[in-house]
């Protein structure tokens, strides 16, 4: 079991909740019959992100959004070792009504669990960081160089590597199992 103390973070869109798959499925539900399909490429052309963020500045729509299994998982073996957990989020500069909604989206299917909004994940401590997004892991990791990074399976982390830093498919528990028990004798 973990000691007091030993704080694991764990980020949001990405990785408890699927910010991408409904930002696709809101676009998809606009997409005129002119429009080209959605490539999911990172060059979207300035009609592409103005309708992003009309979607992401709906009322309701980040406190909606739905829940990723892949995050559940590791969330629940970190419970299991119980290590204090706390949700770590990068708040929007442009849609300020997401930070609000954020939270309540962590009140709602995280009740208890605090919860830090910031704008640089790299200046928050824990022992853990449960993130999707390669560069706040790289960030983060440039400060704790023992740290442990678990990254739920996205296409945008395949490939990723990091000698402290483990992608859970869904398939392989069983190695973040062990990698999390380990960190607990090393405390």
């Amino acid at each position: 079991m973990a000691k007091v103390g030993l704080v694991a973070l764990i980020d949001m869109d990405g990785t408890l909740c699927d910010y991408q798959g409904a930002l696709v499925r809101d676009l998809e539900a606009l997409r005129g019959p002119a429009d080209p399909p959605l490539g999911g490429d990172d060059d979207s052309p300035p009609w592409l992100r103005a309708r992003e963020s009309v979607i992401r500045r709906q009322p309701g729509w980040w406190r909606s959004l739905p829940r990723l299994q892949l995050g559940f998982d590791v969330l629940a073996e970190l419970q299991a070792l119980r290590f204090e957990i706390h949700v770590l989020t990068k708040g929007p500069v442009g849609t300020p009504s997401a930070w609000t909604e954020k939270l309540e989206w962590c009140q709602q299917h995280l009740p208890g669990v605090p919860v830090t909004i910031t704008m640089d994940k790299g200046l928050v401590y824990g022992k853990v960081l449960v993130d999707d997004w390669p560069p706040y892991v790289e960030r983060w990791l440039a400060w704790r160089p023992r740290g442990l990074v678990v990254l739920p399976a996205q296409p945008w982390n395949v490939g990723f590597s990091h000698p402290n830093a483990i992608r859970y498919d869904g398939h392989n528990l069983a190695e973040i199992r062990a990698a999390l028990h380990r960190l607990c004798e090393v405390e």
